[in-house]
């Protein structure tokens, strides 16, 4: 599930030695905005992609977001593309719209996989060149590389985990990206110390601030609550909060991060949470959509 469709017109260039984090680094707290995606990737296209507006207003006041707050959200998200509206047996209500869905069954690999990244198994270049005259491609080509997880070796080459080549093949091709961009598998064969070039390539240490602040907002959540609504509103939250995560993190493998990685703790947390609350949340939308 990735940030809404739309690509931004333009955004500020990044420095060559290293490419920033794609958010801030401070959790920011959740937005009626960023709940609607979260919603739809959790729950959303179980219900075939519909929701009525007074259910997703139901639902999502849960979170403590009111009424005006979700429709206006709601108002922006159909302007962007994410979603559509559309009636159901005299019902207004909404439904995602076809690049929503791909980008949302993108997300599903990224946010529900763990890698497992292994040095052997080599790295995948970027390497681009896009005119003067189009410098909006160039921020907006430079900002997704970002967000897909790659680095910035040298002005017009970024270096990502092989594991992320089909997906930034398959990003490039949809935001029709792919003419100025040229895809390699490489290996790394020489002179600087890799894990020292790891650390210019990424922010690593934004990265691990992300993960120990997950770990220290999520760690204590209770995972066997009482009502299935809580179940439904407590892993909304934690939803809504990691899936920018395993964005911000490339998947490098373990001989290249910090000693005190927090991303496994992180990615514990969370993953319990999924198990244990996540079909507990469908219960309590079902009673909300069916009644």
């Amino acid at each position: 599930m990735s940030p809404p469709p739309k690509p931004e017109k333009a955004a500020a260039g990044f420095p060559v030695a290293q490419a920033p984090a794609p958010e801030a680094t401070a959790m920011k707290a959740p937005t009626p905005r960023s709940l609607i995606v979260s919603f739809f990737g959790a729950y959303g296209r179980e219900l075939g992609g519909w929701i009525a507006v007074a259910d997703l207003v139901t639902l999502l006041g849960l979170l403590g977001v009111d009424a005006p707050a979700v429709r206006s959200a709601v108002s922006r998200q159909k302007q962007r593309g994410f979603l559509r509206a559309r009636q159901s047996g005299g019902v207004a209500g909404y439904s995602l719209s076809e690049e929503a869905e791909q980008i949302l069954a993108d997300g599903d690999r990224r946010i529900y996989t763990r890698q497992d990244a292994k040095l052997d198994d080599g790295w995948v270049l970027a390497v681009f060149s896009v005119p003067e005259s189009e410098r909006h491609r160039r921020h907006l080509l430079r900002s997704r590389l970002s967000r897909l997880g790659f680095g910035a070796t040298a002005p017009g080459v970024w270096i990502a985990p092989s594991h992320l080549a089909e997906e930034a093949r398959h990003t490039l091709e949809r935001l029709e990206l792919a003419p100025y961009v040229d895809l390699f598998h490489a290996d790394y064969l020489a002179y600087a110390d890799l894990r020292e070039a790891a650390a210019r390539w990424w922010d690593l240490g934004a990265v691990q601030a992300g993960y120990a602040e997950f770990s220290a907002q999520f760690l204590e959540t209770d995972d066997a609550p009482a009502d299935d609504s809580e179940a439904f509103a407590t892993y909304l939250r934690a939803l809504d909060a990691w899936r920018r995560m395993p964005y911000r993190d490339p998947g490098l493998p373990p001989e290249l991060l910090p000693d005190d990685w927090h991303g496994v703790q992180a990615a514990d947390i969370f993953f319990r949470l999924h198990d244990t609350l996540r079909a507990r949340g469908m219960n309590y939308v079902r009673s909300v959509v069916e009644r």
